[in-house]
């Protein structure tokens, strides 16, 4: 496989986690009104809060994505250094990557990541199996 592909599997990736930080937290609200149970099971509800506090760790120190990194270094390898490629890469890259100030992403990162807190209080994860409630 080429650095071209591969990075356009990271890309794709990297879309994947954003998409599962954003939808998890709509699914837990949504799911919590709708009472579907599986939206609270502990092993979700931890990796989802694992993500984001990944994610607002990372820009509170000021850190580089590694998924963007190394999309960036199999570009590089690729001999591929502008976003100009495929259709699908195009549009990724355009739902991905936006210009603005670092402090935007700091301030949206740590209020996103307190409404995923705030859920943990508001729609509490069920017991992990085999601890008492």
């Amino acid at each position: 496989m080429s650095y071209a592909l591969f990075a356009d599997l990271i890309l794709v990736l990297h879309v994947g986690f954003v998409l599962f930080v954003v939808g998890g937290l709509v699914l837990i609200v949504l799911g919590n009104l709708r009472h579907w149970q599986w939206v609270n099971h502990w092993w979700f509800r931890l990796v989802h809060l694992g993500t984001i506090a990944a994610v607002v760790a990372e820009t509170w120190l000021g850190w580089v994505c590694p998924l963007t990194t190394l999309e960036q270094w199999l570009r590089a390898g690729a001999e591929d250094t502008s976003y100009g490629g495929s259709f699908i890469e195009y549009w990724l890259q355009q739902l991905l990557y936006y210009d603005a100030p670092s402090w935007v992403f700091l301030l949206g990162y740590s209020l996103f990541g307190l409404l995923v807190l705030a859920s943990w209080w508001l729609f509490p994860p069920t017991p992990r199996p085999g601890k008492n409630s």
